[in-house]
């Protein structure tokens, strides 16, 4: 399983880097309009920099941000040549008319992360339409069971049988979904997004993640344990009545 940064923030992006913990960085426009306001295009070349700078092979997933089908081509193209980065994807939501983007894209050497996906059945059609990476949402598939929101869309998606039980267990999703890949011998990876806590990183890697995206907030903590801050304050006081 290996760990990327989901994140648009420069500042922790270096810190994951300068760690060495981190293959790759995942971005949205939800993470980048978190940040100060600036043009895009800049905003993503410096974090293109930072990746030239502490590990050129390294990931990076940009999203499209439109629902145009000419304008996510458009984007997608655009992104490819200013970034000039030979580990670049482009992040295309899962969709029947995006579907063909992405096959076309992938056709013409244009490295896509289908995003948004909440089913085995999305990250399937998602993978055969050649999409290199396929994104599902842990958090996100356990909430549509939970969500009242959408509770008469989960009722009736289980009613007519579309949906089981199973399809709202992120550990489930995965785990199947990385079968059939290997079982087809599919080219995609899949890579764990919407995380909530250090458990779910843990858990989407014993399901079968290749990746697993993480927010910055969640390393330290992965990090830390109270059991090690007693054994080291140990160690170094016994090492302290020693040396006196």
């Amino acid at each position: 399983m290996k760990l990327f940064i989901d994140s648009a923030n420069l500042e922790d992006i270096e810190k994951a880097f300068k760690r060495g913990i981190v293959r790759g960085v995942t971005t949205n426009p939800s993470l980048l309009a978190k940040e100060p306001k600036v043009e895009f295009e800049k905003h993503i070349s410096k974090i293109v920099s930072l990746i030239r700078r502490y590990n050129s092979k390294a990931h990076l997933s940009v999203e499209v941000f439109s629902q145009d089908s000419k304008k996510i081509l458009c984007q997608a193209r655009r992104f490819k040549k200013i970034f000039k980065l030979p580990s670049l994807s482009v992040k295309v939501q899962i969709g029947w008319d995006e579907l063909e983007i992405i096959h076309r894209l992938s056709e013409e050497g244009v490295s896509v992360n289908c995003t948004a996906c909440m089913t085995v059945g999305q990250a399937i059609l998602a993978a055969q339409a050649g999409a290199k990476f396929v994104s599902l949402f842990w958090g996100r598939i356990r909430d549509g069971k939970n969500d009242n929101k959408f509770k008469k869309q989960y009722e009736q998606s289980i009613r007519d049988g579309i949906l089981s039980e199973e399809d709202f267990d992120p550990a489930i999703v995965v785990k199947k979904t990385r079968e059939i890949i290997d079982r087809q011998k599919l080219k995609a990876e899949i890579i764990v997004g919407s995380i909530r806590g250090v458990k779910d990183i843990i858990d989407a890697g014993i399901a079968g993640a290749h990746i697993v995206t993480v927010p910055p907030k969640f390393f330290s903590v992965m990090a830390s344990h109270f059991k090690t801050d007693e054994v080291v304050d140990q160690f170094l006081q016994d090492f302290a009545k020693w040396v006196k």
